[in-house]
């Protein structure tokens, strides 16, 4: 099983003036529908629908992470258009929607995630080891590392809209 290591931070902005003036590079614009199959304890499986915004491709994926905070276990596969409709009618949930923007900040890879649907706005980065996210200094624009702050993790965002759409998750 790979393992994925991340940290990630609370934009208090988008960082508009810094892509203009071409301190971030955009590579990559994506739509993001994911929908949790089944949340225990620190595992989750989840599926997601994801469209390139200047391309308009679409892919579709089966995750299974496991563990907290920065470095977890991380099992990802594409999966066909029918199963991710059928497990996600299935399913009946509301999917947690984001924009993501994937850009360059000098030899970094930042990714951008916009929660419009719950007004929240993360930076993450990912990196090779553990030793390069201890030693990873990020600007002072990043803001609060939320990396191990569970409040802000995707399968609990997901389980408050579930909530505030009057279903259990």
């Amino acid at each position: 099983m790979a393992i994925e290591i991340e940290r990630k931070y609370l934009l208090e902005a988008y960082p508009e003036d810094l892509i203009s003036e071409g301190s971030i590079v955009v590579e990559k614009e994506q739509f993001i529908e994911q929908t949790y199959l089944a949340l225990d304890g620190d595992q989750e499986l989840r599926v997601r629908k994801i469209t390139d915004l200047t391309s308009g491709q679409v892919e579709f994926t089966h995750t299974f992470k496991k563990g907290w905070g920065i470095a977890r276990e991380e099992v990802e596969f594409a999966i066909s258009e029918g199963l991710y409709d059928q497990v996600v009618k299935a399913h009946g949930a509301i999917p947690l929607t984001k924009r993501r923007v994937t850009a360059r900040l000098g030899n970094t890879i930042i990714e951008i995630d916009d929660y419009a649907q719950i007004h929240l706005l993360v930076l993450e980065v990912e990196f090779p080891s553990m030793e390069a996210a201890d030693g990873f200094v990020p600007p002072a624009w990043f803001g609060q590392d939320i990396s191990t702050e569970k409040q802000y993790s995707n399968k609990k965002v997901w389980r408050e809209l579930q909530q505030q759409a009057g279903r259990k998750s």
